[in-house]
């Protein structure tokens, strides 16, 4: 029984992962294995898949409550875009500095060696960021750039924008922990804001 229960486990894993893959992949596409090492208990399992012609990395992360979410940093179009598993939606935000240079530092790692190692250990920097849902502001997905269109494709797409925390009052209902190679990991907290 506990063999069955974890081979539906992780054959229910894989396939919401494989439900986000997109279906015909670039010629600059790249697949890459985000190995995760160290002390900390990292996401249960990440994948990044680059595209240097579009320049964009694109996350596919199960996490450690088996929860699983895609983020794609669209450098291109100045884009970070988020699609949990369970929600029928997706949260946009723009690009701020220091999004731009993890995406140019991990092409530019997967160009090199065709491997991101991230070394999980007591020199690697864990943060939360809360982003807030402005519900009321669905977003036209027609001027978003090709990568956010076919991740969002019939799907409704809100701005979200930093915070610095809900409010007593306020419900966070959903966290996605990503790590980088630079040993930097965040966990990134979605809360809606009032309208």
């Amino acid at each position: 029984l506990a063999v069955a229960l974890l081979l539906a486990v992780v054959g229910i894993s894989t396939g919401g992962i494989l439900g986000f893959c997109p279906s015909s992949a670039q010629a600059g596409s790249q697949a890459v294995r985000v190995m995760l090492q160290g002390e900390q208990d990292p996401p249960r399992n990440q994948t990044a898949l680059v595209d240097a012609s579009r320049s964009t990395v694109t996350y596919y992360i199960t996490s450690r409550s088996n929860r699983s979410a895609v983020v794609l940093y669209d450098s291109q179009n100045g884009y970070v875009c988020y699609r949990p598993a369970e929600q029928h939606a997706c949260y946009l935000r723009r690009m701020e500095p220091g999004d731009r240079e993890s995406t140019r530092v991990t092409l530019s790692t997967a160009e090199l060696r065709g491997e991101l190692l991230l070394q999980q250990n007591n020199q690697t920097k864990y943060y939360r960021e809360f982003l807030g849902i402005l519900a009321g502001q669905q977003v036209d997905p027609s001027g978003l750039g090709e990568a956010v269109q076919a991740l969002c494709e019939q799907t409704p797409i809100f701005w979200v924008r930093r915070a610095g925390g809900p409010g007593k009052q306020r419900l966070i209902y959903l966290c996605i922990d990503i790590c980088f190679p630079s040993n930097i990991c965040v966990s990134i907290c979605f809360y809606y804001l009032p309208e």
